[in-house]
Protein backbone atom coordinates (compact mmCIF):
# COMPACT_ATOMS: atom_id res chain seq x y z
CA UNK A 1 0.00 0.00 0.00
CA UNK A 2 2.82 2.33 0.57
CA UNK A 3 5.00 1.56 -1.99
CA UNK A 4 2.06 2.35 -4.46
CA UNK A 5 1.04 5.38 -2.96
CA UNK A 6 4.24 6.58 -3.35
CA UNK A 7 4.27 5.35 -7.36
CA UNK A 8 1.20 7.57 -7.66
CA UNK A 9 2.32 10.28 -5.90
CA UNK A 10 5.76 10.40 -7.72
CA UNK A 11 3.65 10.09 -11.20
CA UNK A 12 1.47 12.72 -10.05
CA UNK A 13 4.27 15.12 -9.59
CA UNK A 14 5.87 14.01 -13.01
CA UNK A 15 2.84 14.71 -14.32
CA UNK A 16 2.59 18.06 -12.94
CA UNK A 17 6.30 19.09 -13.52
CA UNK A 18 5.82 18.36 -17.69
CA UNK A 19 2.47 20.19 -17.65
CA UNK A 20 4.44 23.73 -15.73
CA UNK A 21 6.78 22.69 -18.50
CA UNK A 22 4.71 23.04 -21.24
CA UNK A 23 3.29 26.24 -19.87
CA UNK A 24 6.73 27.79 -19.16
CA UNK A 25 7.54 26.92 -23.13
CA UNK A 26 4.27 28.54 -24.99
CA UNK A 27 4.88 31.51 -21.92
CA UNK A 28 8.28 32.08 -23.39
CA UNK A 29 7.20 31.27 -26.62
CA UNK A 30 5.08 34.04 -26.69
CA UNK A 31 7.37 36.44 -24.89
CA UNK A 32 10.28 36.25 -27.90
CA UNK A 33 7.94 37.26 -30.80
CA UNK A 34 5.26 39.79 -28.42
CA UNK A 35 7.25 40.77 -25.15
CA UNK A 36 5.69 44.25 -24.64
CA UNK A 37 2.10 42.53 -24.81
CA UNK A 38 3.09 39.51 -22.48
CA UNK A 39 5.91 41.31 -20.49
CA UNK A 40 7.24 38.05 -18.36
CA UNK A 41 9.25 35.19 -19.31
CA UNK A 42 7.12 32.99 -17.38
CA UNK A 43 3.74 32.34 -16.15
CA UNK A 44 3.20 33.85 -12.46
CA UNK A 45 4.21 30.92 -9.69
CA UNK A 46 1.65 29.10 -7.79
CA UNK A 47 2.90 31.10 -4.64
CA UNK A 48 2.59 34.45 -5.98
CA UNK A 49 -0.79 33.29 -8.09
CA UNK A 50 -2.53 32.22 -4.50
CA UNK A 51 -1.27 35.72 -3.05
CA UNK A 52 -3.53 37.65 -5.88
CA UNK A 53 -6.23 35.03 -5.87
CA UNK A 54 -6.36 35.85 -1.67
CA UNK A 55 -7.53 39.11 -2.29
CA UNK A 56 -10.76 38.03 -3.96
CA UNK A 57 -13.49 36.63 -1.77
CA UNK A 58 -16.01 33.70 -3.62
CA UNK A 59 -18.85 35.19 -1.29
CA UNK A 60 -18.82 38.59 -2.92
CA UNK A 61 -21.57 39.58 -5.69
CA UNK A 62 -20.66 39.73 -9.01
CA UNK A 63 -18.58 38.79 -11.62
CA UNK A 64 -14.19 38.38 -11.08
CA UNK A 65 -12.86 39.73 -13.97
CA UNK A 66 -9.23 38.52 -14.99
CA UNK A 67 -6.86 40.75 -16.97
CA UNK A 68 -4.60 39.15 -18.92
CA UNK A 69 -4.52 35.03 -17.94
CA UNK A 70 -1.60 34.05 -19.69
CA UNK A 71 -1.74 30.13 -19.99
CA UNK A 72 -3.78 30.27 -16.73
CA UNK A 73 -1.74 29.96 -13.94
CA UNK A 74 -3.52 32.61 -11.37
CA UNK A 75 -7.30 31.52 -13.60
CA UNK A 76 -6.46 28.24 -11.57
CA UNK A 77 -5.77 30.27 -8.33
CA UNK A 78 -9.09 31.84 -8.25
CA UNK A 79 -10.97 28.66 -9.26
CA UNK A 80 -9.41 26.85 -6.23
CA UNK A 81 -10.41 30.14 -4.15
CA UNK A 82 -13.76 29.09 -5.12
CA UNK A 83 -14.70 31.72 -8.01
CA UNK A 84 -16.99 29.53 -9.64
CA UNK A 85 -15.95 29.74 -13.13
CA UNK A 86 -19.35 31.23 -14.73
CA UNK A 87 -18.43 34.24 -12.06
CA UNK A 88 -15.04 34.64 -13.86
CA UNK A 89 -14.35 36.61 -16.71
CA UNK A 90 -10.83 36.63 -18.25
CA UNK A 91 -10.16 38.85 -20.98
CA UNK A 92 -6.80 38.27 -22.81
CA UNK A 93 -5.32 40.08 -25.79
CA UNK A 94 -3.54 37.26 -27.51
CA UNK A 95 -6.06 34.86 -29.22
CA UNK A 96 -3.31 32.15 -28.81
CA UNK A 97 -3.59 32.09 -25.41
CA UNK A 98 -7.18 32.55 -24.97
CA UNK A 99 -7.48 29.42 -27.12
CA UNK A 100 -5.33 27.63 -24.49
CA UNK A 101 -7.48 28.85 -21.27
CA UNK A 102 -10.75 27.64 -23.19
CA UNK A 103 -9.36 24.01 -23.79
CA UNK A 104 -7.76 24.27 -19.77
CA UNK A 105 -10.85 25.56 -17.69
CA UNK A 106 -13.76 24.20 -20.03
CA UNK A 107 -16.88 26.47 -18.71
CA UNK A 108 -14.43 29.44 -18.51
CA UNK A 109 -16.20 32.90 -19.52
CA UNK A 110 -13.01 34.28 -22.09
CA UNK A 111 -12.85 37.04 -24.46
CA UNK A 112 -10.13 38.09 -26.97
CA UNK A 113 -10.06 42.23 -26.36
CA UNK A 114 -7.84 45.18 -24.66
CA UNK A 115 -8.03 45.23 -21.14
CA UNK A 116 -6.60 48.87 -21.70
CA UNK A 117 -10.36 49.60 -23.25
CA UNK A 118 -11.51 47.99 -20.46
CA UNK A 119 -14.85 49.70 -20.07
CA UNK A 120 -15.59 48.91 -23.57
CA UNK A 121 -14.36 45.20 -23.56
CA UNK A 122 -16.95 44.62 -19.90
CA UNK A 123 -19.69 46.23 -21.80
CA UNK A 124 -18.99 43.89 -24.88
CA UNK A 125 -19.13 40.74 -22.78
CA UNK A 126 -22.69 42.21 -21.05
CA UNK A 127 -21.10 42.80 -17.57
CA UNK A 128 -22.83 44.65 -15.38
CA UNK A 129 -22.02 44.24 -11.73
CA UNK A 130 -17.50 43.15 -10.87
CA UNK A 131 -17.19 41.73 -7.59
CA UNK A 132 -13.06 42.29 -8.13
CA UNK A 133 -10.39 42.80 -10.64
CA UNK A 134 -7.35 41.11 -10.92
CA UNK A 135 -4.67 41.30 -13.33
CA UNK A 136 -1.36 40.06 -14.78
CA UNK A 137 -1.03 42.83 -17.09
CA UNK A 138 2.75 43.92 -18.02
CA UNK A 139 1.81 47.44 -16.27
CA UNK A 140 5.15 49.29 -16.65
CA UNK A 141 5.48 48.35 -19.95
CA UNK A 142 2.79 50.99 -21.23
CA UNK A 143 3.07 54.81 -20.42
CA UNK A 144 2.08 56.45 -16.89
CA UNK A 145 -0.94 57.98 -18.18
CA UNK A 146 -2.55 54.73 -19.65
CA UNK A 147 -2.23 52.80 -16.87
CA UNK A 148 -3.54 55.43 -14.97
CA UNK A 149 -6.83 55.40 -17.25
CA UNK A 150 -7.02 51.53 -16.86
CA UNK A 151 -7.60 52.18 -12.83
CA UNK A 152 -9.39 54.78 -13.62
CA UNK A 153 -12.76 52.57 -16.08
CA UNK A 154 -11.63 49.90 -13.21
CA UNK A 155 -13.03 51.91 -10.28
CA UNK A 156 -15.63 53.31 -11.87
CA UNK A 157 -17.50 50.21 -12.16
CA UNK A 158 -16.16 48.55 -8.92
CA UNK A 159 -18.01 48.99 -5.87
CA UNK A 160 -16.19 51.28 -2.68
CA UNK A 161 -13.66 48.33 -1.24
CA UNK A 162 -13.24 46.20 -3.63
CA UNK A 163 -9.87 45.44 -4.78
CA UNK A 164 -8.00 45.56 -7.99
CA UNK A 165 -5.22 43.42 -7.66
CA UNK A 166 -2.13 43.73 -9.88
CA UNK A 167 1.48 42.27 -9.52
CA UNK A 168 4.85 43.44 -10.37
CA UNK A 169 8.10 42.97 -9.94
CA UNK A 170 9.69 46.24 -9.26
CA UNK A 171 9.80 48.58 -5.64
CA UNK A 172 7.52 51.00 -6.63
CA UNK A 173 3.95 50.87 -7.56
CA UNK A 174 2.68 50.82 -11.30
CA UNK A 175 -0.01 53.52 -10.45
CA UNK A 176 0.56 55.49 -7.30
CA UNK A 177 -2.43 55.79 -4.69
CA UNK A 178 -4.46 58.87 -5.37
CA UNK A 179 -6.50 60.65 -2.11
CA UNK A 180 -9.83 60.34 -2.13
CA UNK A 181 -9.93 57.80 -5.40
CA UNK A 182 -8.21 54.76 -4.16
CA UNK A 183 -5.94 53.42 -1.80
CA UNK A 184 -3.24 51.15 -1.96
CA UNK A 185 -1.44 48.14 0.07
CA UNK A 186 1.18 46.01 -1.37
CA UNK A 187 2.22 42.50 0.16
CA UNK A 188 5.87 41.65 1.38
CA UNK A 189 7.63 40.15 -1.47
CA UNK A 190 7.04 36.59 -2.53
CA UNK A 191 10.48 35.30 -2.64
CA UNK A 192 8.96 31.67 -4.06
CA UNK A 193 8.54 33.56 -7.14
CA UNK A 194 11.28 33.42 -10.07
CA UNK A 195 11.67 36.67 -9.96
CA UNK A 196 10.74 37.50 -6.51
CA UNK A 197 7.16 39.87 -6.57
CA UNK A 198 4.77 42.18 -4.93
CA UNK A 199 0.96 42.24 -4.69
CA UNK A 200 -0.50 45.56 -5.28
CA UNK A 201 -4.03 46.07 -3.90
CA UNK A 202 -5.65 49.28 -4.78
CA UNK A 203 -9.04 49.68 -3.81
CA UNK A 204 -11.85 52.37 -4.59
CA UNK A 205 -12.26 55.57 -1.75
Amino acid sequence: MFVHRLRDDAIAEARRVCGQCSEDLKFLKTWATKPLTTGAVSPSGRWLARSMAAAVDPAWDGTVVELGPGTGSVTAALLKRGIAPERLLAVEYNPDFAEHIRGRFPGLRVTVGDAYAFGDTLRSAGLDKLSAVVSSLPLFTQPPLRRRHLLDQAMDLLEPGRPFVQFSYALVPPVPAIAGRWTLDVSGWIVRNLPPARVWIYRKA
